[in-house]
């Protein structure tokens, strides 16, 4: 058990903000018996990593609480799936279904995947999945139920009641043509079921009633049990106090809208949550990650290449900095993942506590030994063409005999990720360049001094021979380039493995037979 003296003074990200959660609300958590966390989604096109991030990191603000206090904690995953739908995003079969029912709430739209009664419901059921796989401890709710159940009528009463100073809150952020027209309050149109922005007419509060104006009609609506739904803004608030949230993190590019919720909140008469804005994820490109774009790797081909603890170390690090996510991301992800675990046993507590892997592990990491890196993997499924998990452990057997399977789960799920990952991402892209004459005089050089290798040798004698072959054949002023030479036409890539371990680990006399067969 780590002591509580370093938990106090650790700057990692998850204490700093459970810390600051704990002296600016513990008033109100004792008062109400629990500290309320909360995530928001938008099922407007399928859940995407930004989505899962918010849970993961929320999740390892729960962690931290838990080694501080026991009050208990709730993470709320909460659906926007009452919004209505206002573009078809680029990444869904069958659009013609969304396009016919457009401005419609997202749980009134038929599935177009044809699985569930609705395709706000999809997209959350897809959620619920992804979550649970990651063991996240979460209760979801829906923006559908909760306005329809009636959950909600008494904070939408009183923000009907608060009208006046909730709009003198908003306009002044609005444009002059936005502010005509302006309504905190969206009804939801009896004849079409679409979710109209019109302006109001009138409001009769004591009947928590709206009249609006229908282009030209007078539409009459209760705004309770899900006649009506808010403008977001004035909804984000409206959760926060029917909710009693008491922490939110939220991407940066919504900082202004949570400074306006937050007033809207105080009118209501409670105060705000504590909050943390982290940055965007961003594609290969440097564009933002979009739902309707569905550009960026997607949670699943991240769970089908690595593991989910690597995504979780990928979420935990940096989160006020920019991340680009797209699939050559993943190798580093998990070899920082392998190379964390190695490092924890040795680190004292202080540096345990910040060692990302205790935040991913809930602090309790794994202690398997790591057999090899990930990179190094992907370089023997491609090189022994192995596509089997069984060949590929015959081969690791062949020159590392004393391994058991059993003392590494951690190694053989990274096999299946490896073979998946070639296959899918690195073969697609491989080029070998074939080597000219120079080349294939020094790459012949370099397999005769290979041939009086004993395959006992350490790694690093061997690396000082592929260094000396290199610097004694034209290389002396940049090695750096010997070794792309290598990489391009044995591996079909720039960079590599470091040689010397991988030639140890693959077999000098299979080195050999790999260096020829590229030659001829």
């Amino acid at each position: 058990m780590i002591d509580k003296s370093i938990i106090e003074k650790t700057t990692a990200w998850p204490f700093v903000e459970a810390r600051k959660l704990l002296k600016e609300r513990k008033s109100l958590f004792e008062k109400k018996g629990k500290i309320i966390l909360q995530t928001g989604y938008g099922p407007s096109g399928l859940p995407h990593i930004g989505t899962f991030a918010e849970v993961a990191r929320t999740s390892m603000v729960v962690n931290a609480l838990n080694y501080l206090t026991d009050i208990p904690k709730e993470i709320i995953t909460f659906s926007d799936d009452m919004d209505g739908l206002r573009k078809v995003p680029d990444n869904i079969p069958n659009s013609e279904v969304l396009k016919d029912n457009l401005g419609k709430p997202l749980t009134v739209i038929p599935d177009p995947f044809k699985k569930f009664k609705s395709f706000g419901e999809h997209n959350n059921e897809m959620l619920k999945s992804f979550l649970n796989e990651f063991k996240f401890n979460y209760l979801f709710k829906s923006s559908t139920k909760l306005y329809k159940s009636g959950f909600f009528n008494e904070s939408l009463s009183l923000v009907l009641n608060k009208y006046e100073e909730i709009m003198n809150i908003i306009l002044p952020t609005l444009g002059k043509e936005r502010q005509k027209t302006y309504s905190p309050f969206l009804p939801i149109c009896p004849d079409t079921n679409k979710v109209l922005e019109i302006p109001m007419i009138e409001i009769i509060k004591e009947k928590n009633q709206i009249v609006f104006d229908n282009n030209g009609k007078k539409l009459e609506i209760n705004i309770l049990n899900g006649n009506a739904k808010l403008q977001w803004k004035v909804d984000w608030a409206m959760r926060w106090y029917a909710l009693d949230v008491d922490f939110e993190m939220y991407g940066k590019d919504l900082i202004e809208s949570a400074i306006l919720s937050k007033k809207v909140l105080n009118i209501l008469g409670k105060k705000n949550p504590n909050g943390f804005a982290y940055e965007l994820f961003l594609d290969a490109k440097g564009e933002k990650i979009s739902k309707s774009k569905g550009n960026g790797i997607t949670i699943e081909d991240w769970l089908k290449y690595a593991s989910p603890e690597s995504l979780s170390l990928y979420m935990y690090q940096n989160p006020q900095r920019a991340k680009k996510l797209y699939h050559e991301v993943v190798p580093k992800a998990v070899d920082e993942y392998l190379d964390l675990i190695e490092k924890f046993e040795n680190q004292e507590d202080l540096k345990k506590i910040l060692n990302p892997i205790w935040h991913v592990h809930n602090g309790k990491p794994p202690t398997e030994k790591i057999i090899m890196p990930f990179s190094m993997l992907l370089n023997l499924v491609g090189t022994s063409n192995s596509s089997s998990k069984e060949l590929l452990w015959k081969f690791v057997k062949k020159y590392k005999k004393n391994i058991n399977e059993k003392q590494h789960p951690i190694f053989d799920k990274l096999i299946g990720y490896a073979i998946n990952y070639f296959n899918e991402v690195v073969k697609l892209n491989k080029k070998f360049r074939k080597p000219n004459k120079e080349e294939k005089v020094i790459l012949n050089i370099l397999i005769e001094k290979l041939k009086m290798c004993d395959e006992k040798m350490n790694p690093e004698e061997i690396q000082t021979i592929i260094y000396s072959v290199g610097k004694e054949n034209g290389y002396s002023k940049n090695l750096r380039e010997w070794f792309k030479t290598i990489y391009e036409i044995i591996f079909g890539d720039e960079n590599g493995p470091r040689l010397g371990f991988f030639i140890s680990f693959f077999g000098i006399q299979e080195t050999i037979k790999l260096i020829e067969e590229k030659i001829k």
